[in-house]
């Protein structure tokens, strides 16, 4: 494209000029951080509830997919502000991105609420749906009850994060993930299982590490927007309509959020799957995935900088700079996930004794890591496609990508193969369903940024 098409000069959409390769690789290393810190805060947490006893491991399994899925659904909102953000930064109207930033937050803030009091309400009918074991079950609500409450602050934190990261600042939003993640890393030892002569407050300790964790991060993400283009100022919103950003939002928000939700969804049918084979099937189950999680970083981090690259580029009509980045971004997902494979399946036990000192919960722990693993690429490659379509306000298509990928892959794969296979067939049902994402991936990206984009 010309220069006229580009954002102007005064504008402040930096992504639009440059070397794509050194954003690519200036946005993705600060949020490989950002996100490492994150999935640390559940690394730290099952190894502290891990000195509980087998049980508390269990319960924290059980858990997982359900945090999971509600912080998907935080991160669509936090999606649908970056992308209307970087949109609107690109098109060079930096007043839009400002009032889409502030409304962003406030509706951010009141999902948070929203979902954090569904939650309360539903834990019995939502862990029973699970099969979570009778005896397992107040070990849960210690965990969940003061999570739920505290909930909001976490969307609180992805509404700042949506915006500093649709402004490219991604040394920013590192930062933010880092404090929260840092704070849990002392609390965890001293809430869970006591230090300096405190007691500890066993699982519940790790709900509130978490919970001081997420305000320490509110305090810092508000200090750091103070010197970032867009300045957080409710005033904006009075006076004018917010409708136009609600839509705005919501188109990509609300799609977002629910194909985010749909894998953890998934993986919460997929654990309970797992129950029916054993305790020892959901612990390695759940310790494994987490290190899956760890293990997944630097795709995770790229799926979440991809989007400010492509949407400031797409707004300013930059289309062939947005697929140069899908295709260097695609590239990078195949040789990581493959190296990482190989990896994890070398030093499957190795791991596993990181966790439990239980044979039955270390061979399980193994054999999710010899299967699963090889569907990392593809893993990859279908988030970072979620990343850019959500970019580009074609959400919609992210969202039936990831509906199909699980509700006509991995759960049909899974139940039609767990009679004869056991656990081995959820953890083949999972490798199915991503090597089917990664391949729907390449075929909607191709569709979408070289045949329907305009010229």
């Amino acid at each position: 494209m010309s220069d006229d098409n580009t954002a102007p000069d005064n504008s402040s959409a930096k992504l639009v000029r440059g070397s794509i390769t050194g954003h690519l690789i200036g946005q993705t290393l600060p949020a490989i951080v950002g996100v490492a810190a994150i999935m640390s805060i559940g690394l730290v947490d099952a190894y502290f509830i891990g000195q509980l006893g087998s049980d508390a491991l269990a319960a924290i399994s059980f858990i997982f997919p359900i945090s999971v899925a509600l912080s998907s659904l935080g991160v669509g909102v936090m999606v649908g502000i970056n992308s209307v953000v970087a949109r609107a930064l690109g098109e060079g109207d930096d007043d839009k991105a400002a009032q889409r930033a502030n409304f962003g937050i406030v509706f951010a803030v009141g999902s948070g609420v929203v979902m954090g009091l569904a939650l309360y309400a539903l834990l019995n009918p939502i862990f029973a749906l699970m099969n979570a074991p009778d005896n397992l079950l107040p070990l849960i609500r210690l965990y969940m009850e003061p999570y739920a409450l505290g909930f909001p602050l976490i969307l609180a934190i992805m509404g700042l994060n949506g915006v500093l990261r649709g402004q490219g600042e991604a040394r920013k939003t590192s930062t933010v993930s880092i404090s929260y993640a840092a704070a849990n890393w002392v609390l965890d030892p001293i809430l869970i299982t006591g230090a300096f002569g405190f007691e500890g407050f066993g699982i519940t300790g790790a709900a509130y590490a978490t919970i001081i964790g997420w305000m320490v991060g509110i305090a810092v993400a508000l200090i750091l927007t103070r010197s970032a283009a867009i300045q957080i100022d409710l005033g904006k919103l009075r006076g004018s309509s917010l409708v136009d950003p609600a839509k705005a939002i919501m188109s990509v928000g609300l799609p977002a959020a629910m194909s985010n939700a749909i894998n953890p969804i998934g993986l919460s049918i997929l654990t309970a799957l797992v129950a029916l084979e054993g305790e020892a099937a959901v612990a390695g189950f759940g310790a494994a995935g987490r290190l899956q999680s760890f293990a997944t970083v630097p795709l995770l981090a790229l799926s979440g900088s991809i989007g400010a690259i492509v949407g400031q580029n797409w707004g300013a009509k930059e289309y062939g700079r947005a697929r140069e980045a899908a295709m260097y971004a695609g590239g990078f997902c195949i040789i990581w996930g493959l190296g990482i494979a190989v990896a994890m399946v070398a030093g499957g036990e190795w791991f596993a004794d990181l966790f439990s000192e239980d044979p039955e919960v270390i061979a399980e722990f193994a054999l999710y890591l010899q299967i699963a693993a090889w569907g990392y690429a593809g893993f990859g490659l279908l988030i970072v496609a979620n990343g850019i379509l959500n970019s580009v306000d074609r959400a919609r298509y992210a969202l039936g990508q990831s509906a199909l990928r699980v509700f006509l892959v991995m759960l049909p794969v899974a139940i039609l193969l767990q009679g004869s296979w056991g656990s081995e067939a959820i953890y083949t049902a999972e490798l199915a369903a991503n090597l089917f994402g990664g391949l729907t991936a390449v075929i909607l990206i191709y569709y979408i940024l070289y045949r329907r984009a305009p010229e």
